[in-house]
């Protein structure tokens, strides 16, 4: 059992409730769609440096990182502060950038998905300075760009071009108030088909390339049915997602049609398996069709452009590994009951954290998964309290324990 004195710091989570609150309604009113996160990344610094960060920098792609604590042992937390757009305005009951706020909750884009997140971890930190837990270890705590639009990208960079390997990486994304072990993968693929147009008065001429893929949709669907279906992951999945073609004119046989497939891989599925089972369908084979990934290579606020394929993979960190054991053991002991320990349903960036670098992720976030990219997003403030006090305790615990 750790001599951390966890009542204390239960009590100093309570007391920044206020400045929690505050500062996450601040962000939320900083539109930060992805590659427009340069305003609340300045704002998230003047936070860091007003609480007493060590050292706070901002990378070449935009990414926000501060330091605190002079130990060796380093442990990172990391909170994407990019959002989707606001969709439909009509389905928003109230401004998504003014918000609300009541006695338990905040309103506003970005309240679960995922800005509560880095409102936590600041104060978290504060809480840490304040009881000088800080001597046994660093923490890094990330204000991560760009996620929205390809996950896992800023922590590419972090890890291959910062050269920051921390011993684990807390992701702060919503959990629903449990403990968080893995996620599926992704892919992003696109599959197109060529044809030849004619006029469309005698189609027989021609070659239509929308009826080619047509055949290969009803094949895709009937796949899905049979992805892998994983024990603790769930199954393996596919849909269409776009569809797009090209054609002389409304009166002429198409001679072009593309679709992007949106694939969620389970445990044991990899971009090799995916794209080959598509390439295998026999509709596929027949039309020749052409089966790729998508690259992303759209410039971050800074400018910086740092390609990647839109390959995402699945990841699942063991339940006794020593982060999850010290994550469950700080909640334990801050709130004298058992977590709940699960997976995401959603993407985040443990897929370039774990699935590509093998650096152990766990995750514990304030809100919840449903909130995510839905009008009239909202998180509780009974959550920020909640996370801010598990992430000052756990780096104390881990390394006690470690």
């Amino acid at each position: 059992m750790s001599a951390l004195d966890f009542e204390k710091i239960n009590e100093l989570a309570r007391q920044y409730e206020p400045d929690m609150t505050a500062f996450l309604r601040d962000m939320i009113r900083i539109p930060s769609e992805s590659c427009q996160e340069k305003d609340v990344v300045l704002r998230i610094k003047q936070e860091m440096e007003t609480v007493g960060f060590d050292k706070v920098e901002i990378d070449p792609m935009g990414n926000i990182l501060g330091y605190l604590g002079t130990g060796e042992r380093l442990i990172a937390f990391d909170a994407h502060v990019d959002t989707v757009g606001i969709g439909q305005r009509d389905n928003w009951e109230f401004d998504p950038y003014e918000g609300y706020e009541n006695d338990e909750c905040i309103g506003g884009r970005g309240a679960s998905d995922q800005e509560g997140g880095m409102a936590s971890m600041v104060y978290a930190a504060k809480i840490i300075k304040d009881l000088g837990l800080d001597k046994d270890y660093t923490v890094v705590m990330v204000g991560s760009v760009q996620e929205e639009d390809c996950d896992g990208l800023c922590w590419q960079y972090i890890v291959r071009e910062l050269g920051l390997k921390p011993e684990f990486v807390v992701s702060t994304e919503p959990t629903d108030g449990g403990i968080y072990r893995g996620q599926r993968g992704r892919m992003e693929i696109r599959v197109d088909v060529k044809g030849v147009s004619s006029h469309g008065s005698a189609p027989e001429r021609g070659d239509n390339a929308i009826f080619r893929m047509g055949k290969i949709l009803a094949e895709l669907e009937e796949l899905h049915t049979r992805l892998k279906d994983d024990e603790f992951l769930g199954k393996g999945s596919l849909t269409v997602s776009e569809i797009f073609y090209t054609s002389p004119s409304r009166c002429a046989v198409a001679d072009g049609c593309s679709i992007s497939i949106d694939r969620r891989l389970t445990a044991g599925e990899d971009k090799e398996l995916a794209l080959s089972q598509i390439r295998d369908l026999p509709a596929a084979r027949e039309a020749k069709a052409e089966v790729s990934m998508y690259t992303y290579d759209t410039p971050a606020y800074t400018g910086l452009v740092y390609p990647t394929d839109c390959y995402f993979p699945s990841w699942v960190v063991a339940e006794d590994h020593p982060a999850v054991q010290a994550m469950a053991e700080s909640y334990r002991s801050l709130f004298d009951k058992a977590p709940r320990i699960d997976k995401w349903t959603f993407s985040t960036n443990g897929v370039s954290i774990t699935g590509m670098f093998d650096i152990p992720t766990v995750g514990f976030g304030p809100g919840a998964e449903a909130q995510a990219h839905a009008p009239n997003e909202k998180t509780w403030k009974a959550d920020l309290v909640r996370c801010a006090a598990v992430y000052a305790a756990l780096p104390t615990v881990y390394v006690e324990n470690n």
